[in-house]
């Protein structure tokens, strides 16, 4: 991708290198999916196939995606189940399902799970590709709207640079400090649910992470107790609610 500059009256072109956009394709119908990936790839996206539900469930979690292609009916793990465990832990990654099912009902059931477009098959693969853009480019300019400053009583919380600031005093968080504060803010007021915070950081949400969870919960505290308004409380069966005062 090439970029102009103007220097002393003169434009300069500068070359800069453009990250390929990463898609997680999930489809049982291995020459097809292959069929799709090599599209896909010669069309400038990083593409990624897996064949099972279960399989593009373990690669979402090590990875990071731009996009989610999902064929329904497939085995493991089927497409609406795979979509329904990728929003628990990621509610902006866009989704659209590549399926035979065509019936109203079912097109009504992938959208309930969080679904960002369906297509039937078979498809034409320009239509995707234009439908996956004109989704990605909302993304886009949402992702520049995104929250990255938050103000909690008299701290003010800068996530990019892990700092929870209070008058003259900055105190640096660790990353996974960070990583949870983060998430509470953006639930502010309301109940941040326990596994959805343990597959967001800690990818599982098992006995021994749960209990790493709840020592981070201590020591956020600690980091806020000056401002006796800010709370981070308990709920019972549920998880926390980080309470804030009202601007």
């Amino acid at each position: 991708m090439a970029r102009c500059l103007k220097l002393a009256g003169k434009e300069i072109i500068i070359e800069t290198m453009e990250t390929k956009q990463r898609i997680l394709l999930c489809e049982d119908e291995e020459s097809l999916g292959m069929l799709l990936r090599e599209y896909l790839q010669a069309k400038g996206y990083d593409a990624e196939l897996y064949l099972d539900g279960e399989a593009g469930y373990r690669a979402f979690m090590k990875g990071h995606y731009d996009m989610c292609l999902f064929d329904v009916m497939m085995p493991k793990m089927d497409g609406f189940t795979l979509a329904k465990e990728i929003r628990l832990v990621n509610q902006e990654v866009p989704i659209i399902f590549l399926t035979a099912k065509n019936l109203k009902d079912d097109i009504l059931d992938g959208f309930k799970v969080g679904a960002d477009d369906y297509l039937t098959k078979p498809f034409s693969m320009d239509e995707l590709v234009f439908r996956m853009e004109a989704i990605l480019r909302r993304v886009k300019g949402k992702a520049k709207k995104a929250q990255t400053v938050f103000q909690l009583g008299l701290y003010t919380f800068d996530t990019q640079r892990q700092l929870l600031t209070m008058g003259d005093v900055n105190t640096k968080l660790t990353t996974k400090e960070s990583e949870l504060l983060a998430l509470l803010c953006a639930h502010s007021n309301q109940v941040l649910e326990r596994e959805l915070a343990l597959k967001t950081i800690w990818i599982d949400d098992n006995y021994f992470n749960a209990r790493s969870m709840d020592v981070y919960i201590t020591k956020l505290r600690k980091h806020l107790k000056s401002d006796p308004r800010i709370e981070i409380n308990n709920v019972h069966g549920k998880g926390y609610r980080l309470i804030v005062p009202e601007a």
